[in-house]
C-alpha cells in the first residue's frame, strides 16, 4: 500500500519559503524523500515490541565542511501520558541566522499526536500539524501571505516526524528500528517545514568503534540520499550525511 495525500494547490509564498531559499537551510537536500519506497515493514508488530522511551537533552554541534554552523538544544521528556520532543536550533547562514523551533508530542509507542514549528530569519513561518488516525491536518502561517492548509493521509498511524535542522527527530526513528527482526525497514515520514509525505528505509550496520566506544550504526535510505546515525542506546550521538559533507555531532561538554 503506498502513500497518498491530498493534492491542493500551493500558495506561491510557500514555493517562495521552501526548505533551501525560504528557510535558508545550509543542509537543504539532506533529506529528500521522492516518492515512497514501499510499505512500512512490520509496523504494528514492532511496535508492541519497542523499548520504552527514554528520556534525554542535550546539544548538538552542526557542521558543514567541518566548520560549525550552528546548534540545537533538545530535550525529550514524559508529559502526562505522551511524550514531548522540544528543540530550538540556530543556524548561520549568508543571509544571517536562521532559528528553528519545534515541539512534537508522541504517543508512548511513537505515534505522534501533535506537532507545532515555527522559524525566524528572512521570514517568519509558523505551522501546527494535528495527527489524528492515519491523517493529518496541517495549517500554515506564513510573514505576508494567507494561511493555508493541507491534509496528509498515511497508510499507518505511525508516521516518524523528521523535520528540517531538527536532529533530535531521528532518536525517535531509530527507536522504531526492531532489533529483532533486523534487516531493512521502510518507515512512514513527514518533513512538516517542506510538507512533504515519504517513507525512509532503515538498516542496521551493527556496533562500530567510535573513539574506544561501540556505537550502533543505523543507515537511513531514502530513494536520493543516505544518512548514518549512530547511536548509544536510545541516545543519538552523531549524524552524518556524506552526499551534503555535513555532521550533527552530540556535544558532551
Amino acid at each position: 500500500m503506498s502513500l497518498i495525500f491530498t493534492e491542493r494547490k500551493m500558495p506561491e509564498s510557500f514555493h517562495l519559503f521552501g526548505l533551501g531559499a525560504a528557510l535558508a537551510s545550509v543542509l537543504a537536500g539532506i533529506l529528500v524523500l521522492g516518492s515512497p519506497l514501499r510499505a512500512p515493514f512490520s509496523v504494528a508488530a514492532a511496535a508492541n515490541k519497542l523499548p520504552p522511551l527514554v528520556a534525554d537533552k542535550g546539544k548538538f554541534k552542526i557542521m558543514v565542511n567541518g566548520q560549525a554552523v550552528g546548534k540545537e538544544e533538545f530535550e525529550i521528556a514524559p508529559a502526562g501520558a505522551d511524550w514531548t520532543a522540544h528543540a530550538i536550533s540556530e543556524l548561520q547562514t549568508p543571509q544571517g541566522v536562521t532559528k528553528v523551533n519545534g515541539t512534537l508530542t508522541v504517543h508512548p509507542d511513537g505515534t505522534p499526536v501533535h506537532y507545532d514549528w515555527s522559524t525566524q530569519g528572512l521570514k517568519k513561518a509558523s505551522s501546527t500539524i494535528a495527527f489524528s488516525g492515519t491523517g493529518a491536518s496541517v495549517e500554515l502561517h506564513i510573514e505576508g501571505a494567507r494561511p493555508f492548509a493541507q491534509d496528509f493521509t498515511f497508510n499507518t498511524p505511525l508516521v516518524s516526524v523528521l523535520d528540517n535542522n531538527l536532529y533530535h527527530q531521528y532518536e525517535l526513528l531509530a527507536r522504531l528500528y526492531d532489533r529483532e527482526a533486523k534487516g531493512s525497514q521502510t518507515f512512514s515520514v513527514l518533513v512538516p517545514q517542506e510538507m512533504t509525505p515519504g517513507s525512509v528505509t532503515v538498516d542496521s550496520l551493527g556496533k562500530q568503534d567510535a573513539g574506544g566506544k561501540q556505537l550502533e550504526e543505523l543507515r537511513v535510505r531514502t530513494e536520493d540520499n543516505e544518512i548514518d546515525l549512530y547511536l548509544d542506546g536510545q541516545k543519538l550521538m552523531r549524524l552524518v550525511a556524506p552526499a551534503a559533507n555535513a555532521e550533527i555531532v552530540r556535544d558532551e561538554k
